[in-house]
């Protein structure tokens, strides 16, 4: 089994690609690479799209290399291989991002990235370290993990989803703020789960292993 982390030039992948790596090894799932081919791509059994910076630079950038948007959307849309976002990753399965300018997304979730709004002025913006993880609807990738588990965050934008059925989990930062998004076989994460720890790790080796 071949995962495949997307290198688009949107962030730094090493601690990524260190974690994936070593949770495939502990778990028997195969291999990991990080790649920008478009044909590696289109042959993997499982993608995970990273993503850091605004939105619109990042669906530029991931539009911009040749065939990779393409050889993306075959694999998921089509063939269903399980895909899991990350970060601005997850947010560009939106259908909208709303960061500087409006940007359309992949449409995979309904609904939009929009900034975030503590109702607590003593919260700051981006929303960035420790919160608890508040799970809203069961899922494999959620196997050894309970509400109350830490994830780390770094963002100041969140997505706001059109079907609460497809938010799996939240974290509160004055008001609501979207974890874990997911339907069918794609999942997203707003946290970087290679830097949460236990919990990261245990959700990385949970998706690795998920059959959808």
């Amino acid at each position: 089994m071949l995962t495949t982390i997307i290198d688009y030039d949107s962030g730094n992948l090493h601690s990524a690609h260190k974690a994936f790596e070593r949770m495939a090894s502990e778990t028997g799932n195969g291999t990991v690479c990080v790649t920008s081919d478009a044909d590696v791509v289109a042959k993997a059994d499982r993608i995970v799209l990273p993503g850091d910076g605004a939105f619109p630079a990042c669906w530029e950038a991931l539009s911009g290399h040749s065939g990779l948007l393409a050889a993306l959307r075959e694999a998921v849309e089509v063939k269903a291989r399980p895909f899991l976002g990350i970060c601005v990753g997850m947010q560009l399965m939106a259908t909208l991002g709303r960061e500087y300018r409006d940007t359309p997304g992949l449409d995979w979730i309904a609904g939009a990235v929009v900034p975030i709004t503590p109702d607590d002025p003593a919260l700051k913006v981006p929303h960035m370290g420790w919160n608890d993880l508040v799970l809203d609807a069961p899922h494999p990738v959620f196997d050894g993990i309970s509400t109350g588990d830490h994830a780390y965050f770094v963002h100041s934008y969140h997505f706001e989803v059109a079907d609460p059925a497809q938010r799996l989990a939240h974290v509160d930062y004055g008001g609501d703020v979207t974890a874990v998004i997911g339907t069918g076989t794609m999942l997203g994460m707003q946290f970087h789960p290679e830097k949460s720890q236990r919990a990261g790790l245990q959700m990385i080796a949970n998706f690795l292993s998920w059959k959808p």
